[in-house]
C-alpha cells in the first residue's frame, strides 16, 4: 500500500502485554496539520498504542510506517530524531529549572526560544520563574512549547488535561490546534472527549481493545447516541 510522503501511517498495528493483546487492529494515517482524536474508556489501550507509535514499548503485530519506510526496528531516541514527539501522561517539567531553562533544552533552529515564543506569548512574563512554580496550566503550556521548540512533524500528545480543570484545559486548545496548523500531526489521546472532538477533524474510538468507530469527528459530536455505542463496544 504506497502512503503520500509526509505521513506517519500504522497497519494492523497491536500492542501485546503479558498473556495477550490490548489493543489491535489499529490502521490509520496521521497527515501534517491535521489533528486526530483518539478516544474511548479506560482500559482501552489508548496509551499503550501512543507508546508504541513513539516507540516507547514495541508492537506486537502490524507495521509503523514514516514517509513509507517502516520504522518498527528504529529506537524511540532515532523516531524522535525523525520528528515524532511524544508528550506523556502527567505534567514533565524540570521543576528547579526557570521556564526559559525548560525551553532552551529543546529549542532548534536560529529563532530559539524567541521563536517559541511567537507562539506561546504568555510565557513571556514567566521565563525567569521556576516551572516547578507555575500552575497546573501553566505547567502543561511549557510541556507544549518545549515540544513544539523541538520541531516536530508529529506530535503525540497523551492525556494533556490530566489533573487540570475542564476550563484550564480548554485554554490550551487553541495552542494545539496553532501547532496543527503550523503544519504538524498531532494525535490527541484525551479524556474530556467533547473538547477533544470539538478539535480534531477526525477521531477514532476504541473500546476492549479494538476500535468501535473511525472517521470524522463531527457525527459523534452531534449525536449522543453515535458515541455512546462506539465508547460501549458497538
Amino acid at each position: 500500500m504506497a502512503h503520500a510522503n509526509g505521513d506517519l501511517t500504522l497497519e494492523d498495528v497491536a500492542v501485546s502485554r503479558g498473556a495477550g493483546e490490548v489493543i489491535s487492529g489499529i490502521t490509520t494515517t496521521l497527515v501534517p496539520g491535521e489533528v486526530l482524536a483518539l478516544v474511548g474508556p479506560n482500559g482501552a489501550g489508548k496509551t499503550n498504542l501512543i507508546e508504541a507509535i513513539s516507540g516507547v514499548t514495541p508492537h506486537s503485530a502490524g507495521r509503523i510506517l514514516l514517509d513509507d519506510e517502516p520504522i518498527d526496528k528504529v529506537s524511540r531516541v532515532g523516531r524522535a530524531r525523525r520528528g515524532i514527539v511524544h508528550i506523556e501522561q502527567g505534567r514533565a517539567v524540570f521543576g528547579s529549572l526557570t521556564v526559559r531553562e525548560n525551553l532552551s533544552i529543546t529549542a532548534r533552529g536560529p529563532g530559539g526560544i524567541d521563536e517559541v515564543l511567537e507562539s506561546f506569548p504568555e510565557l513571556s512574563r514567566r521565563l525567569d520563574s521556576p516551572a516547578g512554580l507555575l500552575s497546573g496550566g501553566e505547567q502543561q503550556m511549557v510541556v507544549l512549547a518545549r515540544s513544539f521548540a523541538a520541531k516536530p512533524r508529529f506530535l503525540l500528545i497523551d492525556e494533556m488535561s490530566l489533573g487540570l480543570a475542564p476550563v484550564v484545559f480548554h485554554r490550551l486548545l487553541p495552542i494545539v490546534s496553532d501547532i496543527a496548523s503550523s503544519g504538524v500531526g498531532v494525535l490527541l489521546v484525551e479524556q474530556f472527549t467533547q473538547l477533544a472532538l470539538g478539535l480534531a477533524e477526525n477521531a477514532i474510538v476504541v473500546a476492549s481493545g479494538s476500535v468501535t468507530y473511525q472517521g470524522a469527528s463531527a457525527p459523534l459530536r452531534d449525536e449522543p447516541e453515535l458515541l455512546q455505542r462506539a465508547y460501549l463496544g458497538g
